[in-house]
């Protein structure tokens, strides 16, 4: 990280107003490469992206607030559940661009009621504001009566989600801080989690210690915590339970943490107890797979040249690429966990997508131990240069970290 988490007078740091004028004018750009007269917004990550606003989690599955960004419009219009504490709290928008958001709030506002329908002609009557009802009209997500409607009105509802997935494809500087302040609250938890792996714990206890530490410091939501441990991590469940930690087996977490609306996705693997020779030959190809693919990463090279260095779905005992998707796998990461670009050997193979300078993504590889004693999953988070990479997650990965018991790295 650059400078401190809060601000100060003395040293650069994050420049909210600077980061807020990069993503709407990257929006504003794609909005126009892609064709658009405008994107309406529901997904909570792109409103954020283009408006700089925030509501809360508790919200983020109402599909009731959303925003419009009409070509021609220097400000976007936030329609927020909150609106008349924006207009107190929010100087970037003007106070007649925040509005109200109702919504049928996924269905459970009577139909009789007619609020879509109401919603779909607020919409409409905005874009022919702006004289963009004719053009091309981006929508991310959508519920399906809200969908009827807006076509009811003769509207050309295109697909608005990849614009802004290439708008928030190229991180700024300060998106750049952002990530790395998140993953290095993750750093930190992973030494406290560390510290209470031995026998007797359960896998639910040390994600209540990442939660509390992550509270603790400033994130704005742990979005998951994935505790697995022994047989649990094969074949990869992708969930905690309340299992009880034995001795001999390997455990491994991955977190995603919110610092600002910047996500991680970030998993480690330690053993309970000295690993065996089977766990650190599990763990060492692991780091393998893993670094050989960081290796190819740079700006120029292709998304293919990283999947091709990994090992077949076959060669890793599954049926086909499907089955194995989310074991050696990368995905581009930021205001949500998963962003372009999408590295998999299931399509890069064959549609391979160019790497440039500014992309930040997580890559992740998976190897079980040969005893089923559990299994090793790594992953670090980078930041696309032109000559290579930037590792941001920095918690030690060069060797499998023991815990718990008399001789471990943590006791």
């Amino acid at each position: 990280m650059r400078s401190g988490f809060n601000g100060v007078d003395f040293e650069i740091n994050v420049n909210y107003y600077r980061l807020k004028e990069y993503r709407l004018k990257r929006a504003k750009e794609m909005m126009k490469k892609h064709g658009l007269g405008a994107i309406i917004s529901y997904d909570f990550d792109n409103i954020r992206y283009i408006t700089g606003t925030h509501i809360g989690e508790w919200n983020r599955n109402k599909m009731n607030r959303h925003c419009i960004l009409c070509d021609g419009a220097e400000h976007p219009y936030l329609y927020d559940g909150a609106a008349a504490s924006k207009r107190k709290r929010v100087d970037w928008i003007p106070p007649d661009h925040i509005l109200p958001a109702i919504g049928s709030m996924k269905g459970n506002v009577p139909v009789e009621v007619g609020i879509v329908k109401e919603e779909a002609e607020e919409i409409y009557n905005l874009l022919k504001e702006y004289g963009v009802e004719q053009q091309p009209i981006g929508l991310d997500v959508v519920e399906v009566v809200l969908m009827n409607e807006l076509l009811k009105l003769g509207l050309n509802i295109v697909d608005g989600q990849q614009a802004m997935l290439d708008a928030r494809l190229v991180k700024s500087d300060d998106e750049v801080q952002l990530l790395k302040c998140s993953a290095a609250m993750v750093d930190a938890a992973y030494y406290d989690i560390a510290k209470a792996i031995r026998p007797g714990r359960f896998e639910n206890e040390l994600v209540s210690i990442a939660n509390k530490q992550l509270y603790k410091w400033g994130s704005e939501n742990v979005e998951f915590v994935n505790s697995i441990s022994g047989e649990r991590g094969n074949p990869h469940c992708h969930v905690f339970s309340n299992r009880m930690i034995r001795p001999n087996e390997l455990v491994y977490l991955d977190i995603g943490n919110t610092y600002n609306g910047y996500k991680t996705c970030y998993y480690r693997t330690f053993s309970c107890g000295k690993p065996n020779k089977s766990q650190e030959k599990a763990y060492e190809i692991a780091l393998k797979w893993l670094y050989d693919g960081i290796a190819q990463i740079k700006a120029g090279n292709t998304t293919s040249d990283i999947a091709k260095v990994w090992p077949s779905a076959q060669e890793l005992g599954f049926k086909d690429e499907r089955e194995a998707y989310f074991l050696q796998f990368a995905h581009g990461i930021g205001l949500s966990i998963w962003e372009k670009p999408m590295i998999s050997r299931l399509f890069s193979l064959d549609t391979p997508f160019t790497l440039e300078e500014g992309m930040v993504f997580a890559i992740e590889t998976w190897c079980p131990a040969e005893d089923g004693s559990g299994s090793a999953r790594i992953e670090e988070e980078v930041v696309v240069t032109k000559e290579g990479c930037e590792i941001i997650t920095k918690f030690p990965v060069q060797e499998l970290t023991s815990c718990g018991l008399p001789g471990c790295h943590f006791l």
